[in-house]
């Protein structure tokens, strides 16, 4: 296009010469001609200004089609500050979740220690508690529904966390994966952007080339027509009009196609941008929305836990209470103590014997041993004020605590050795049990002295929990039985030896039948031989003479020949 304006300013500069060159032969103008070629050049201004308004419409156009690009980028950027804000209030949102879950997770685990603290002594109060008042029963039952509430609580709330913990990562990885596919997005924007401002820079460098050659040439044209002549006008009008519309009708193409390209070209950068942006405000719209669902449940759940903590710290302080009586915690022992005999299988009616509290200081249960052997089981309770420990964060004050029962229960088994119950039973073995109706009292105690069990057996005291009792029960149990079996070898003995000479005087007596029997026999035979030689011939005789017989026959009576078996058993009587 600037090729074609150089040669139409060659070409006026040619014909202003040549009419330059003619006026100066012909002096004389016709005042006509040169009208007319007033009236064509005015003609010529107008159309040129008709190509600047056409340039000045496809600058507008150019002008409208960055002003929608820049909107779009505006548009982007406002929606990549929304997404970064939106991320940063997911980002605080999630921070917030996290610090109500360690906060919860912590709580869970300082009551999951309370809990399998008091875990025992609930497990074993509630037996304990059914011999008391009326109002220790229902507090029984509170506990027992307190525990499971709590159990469960616990199990909810642990899952709940887990699916909380799964759903915040989930959040995590859509809010990475938006965040990705943002700069990604704004990656490809600022190259559009780059490649729109270079075309643009290109574009009105050649727009300015453009204006200058166009203010150049209508300078020119002035300059020539004002000192042309009519004829040379005249000759050159046809071809210079035409060369004009054609150089005019060129250019109004190349602008139009220019246009034309370069809106297909914005549309085309902007149209992806705009859809991608529409996916983008979805997702976000979305992740806000299962936010605050999530952070709905969470509150939600987090209340209720905290509910449930409460209820559960409460029903503990108030069995604390209870059991700060020192006749309840010695119910709570004896009672742990007969469910612990009842689990071994030593029943109160078969091997072992439970003893009454006095005051003459008896123990509370005696277990039988094989052999007229019996164990002394002695249940203590101390206080529970080691339980302060379990809360206290100051290890030096936890040691203190700990130590402080540990000499409480020194206290104990001393005084239980004092009492000396071997020498009240005489066949008693000479250690004796001291029962801990919970596991905690005896971690406690060994926690803070650490030597007590070496301390107890030194003075012939046996520390045992609910489990080392069950075991030693059980062993005494398998004893006992392995003792019955032992009884009933020899009782079935004895009554075999009774058996076998009961047997014995029956073969002999039954060898008496046997005697009698063969003595019968041989009568019998002899009988038989007496009817054959004397009897019968007789008969025989009285028959012969005439008698009448009614029809009667004399029977052939028959004679036993078969002997009669020894029984073995008889001849190893007689033996």
């Amino acid at each position: 296009m600037n090729t074609l304006f150089l040669i139409l300013v060659c070409l006026i500069a040619g014909l202003a010469i040549g009419w330059i060159f003619r006026a100066s032969k012909d002096a004389p103008a016709d005042s006509r001609l040169e009208d007319e070629l007033r009236q064509q050049a005015e003609a010529l201004k107008a159309d040129l200004e008709q190509c600047q308004a056409a340039r000045l419409q496809a600058e507008a156009a150019r002008s409208a089609a960055d002003a929608s690009l820049q909107a779009a980028v505006a548009r982007a950027r406002e929606l990549e500050v929304e997404v970064k804000s939106t991320e940063t209030r997911g980002d605080e949102t999630a921070a917030t979740i996290k610090a109500e879950l360690a906060t919860a997770v912590s709580d869970l685990r300082a009551a999951q220690e309370r809990v399998s603290e008091t875990t025992a002594a609930l497990a074993t109060a509630n037996a304990n508690l059914k011999a008391a008042t009326l109002q220790t029963e229902a507090l029984d039952q509170r506990i027992k529904l307190t525990e499971n509430r709590g159990n469960e609580a616990l199990s909810a709330a642990k899952t709940e966390l887990s699916a909380t913990a799964a759903d915040l990562k989930t959040a995590q990885a859509r809010a990475e994966s938006l965040t990705t596919a943002l700069a990604t997005a704004e990656a490809n924007l600022n190259a559009a952007n780059e490649r729109n401002a270079e075309q643009h820079r290109a574009n009105s460098e050649q727009f300015r080339e453009l204006k200058e050659g166009h203010e150049k040439a209508l300078r020119d044209l002035r300059e020539a027509f004002a000192a042309m002549s009519s004829d040379a006008l005249k000759q050159l009008q046809p071809e210079f009009l035409q060369l004009a519309n054609e150089t005019l009708a060129k250019f109004n193409e190349g602008a139009k196609g220019d246009l034309a390209q370069r809106q297909a070209a914005i549309a085309t950068l902007v149209k992806p941008l705009e859809e991608q942006l529409k996916v983008y405000q979805q997702r976000l719209a979305q992740s806000e929305t299962t936010q605050a669902t999530m952070m709905g449940e969470v509150s939600k759940h987090l209340t209720t836990l905290a509910q449930h903590s409460t209820t559960l710290s409460t029903e503990t302080i108030q069995l604390r209470r209870v059991l700060s009586s020192g006749q309840a915690r010695g119910r709570w022992g004896e009672e742990t103590l007969r469910r612990v005999v009842e689990a071994a299988g030593m029943s109160a009616h078969c091997d072992f014997v439970e003893q009454e509290r006095a005051e003459d200081g008896k123990p509370d249960l005696v277990v039988k041993l094989p052999g007229d052997r019996v164990i002394i089981v002695d249940s203590k309770v101390p206080d529970l004020d080691f339980l302060n420990a379990l809360s206290v964060t100051d290890e030096l004050k936890r040691g203190e605590l700990l130590k402080a029962h540990s000499d409480k229960l020194r206290g104990t088994i001393k005084a239980l050795a004092e009492r000396d119950y071997p020498s009240q039973f005489p066949k008693a073995l000479d250690h004796v049990v001291l029962f801990l109706p919970a596991e905690s009292l005896f971690s406690a105690a060994l926690e803070g002295d650490r030597d007590l069990i070496v301390w107890a057996a030194q003075r012939r005291v046996t520390l045992a929990t609910p489990a080392s009792l069950i075991a030693l029960l059980r062993s005494v149990s398998a004893s006992w039985l392995h003792h019955e079996q032992t009884v009933n070898a020899r009782e079935i003995a004895e009554a075999a030896s009774e058996l076998f000479s009961r047997v014995a005087t029956f073969t002999r007596h039954f060898d008496s039948i046997r005697s009698g029997l063969e003595k019968a026999t041989n009568a019998y035979n002899d009988a038989v031989g007496s009817f054959d030689r004397s009897v019968r011939p007789s008969g025989e005789r009285v028959l012969k003479l005439g008698v009448d017989s009614g029809g009667k026959v004399l029977t052939e009576p028959v004679l036993i020949s078969e002997s009669l078996r020894i029984m073995p058993a008889a001849e190893i009587a007689a033996s």
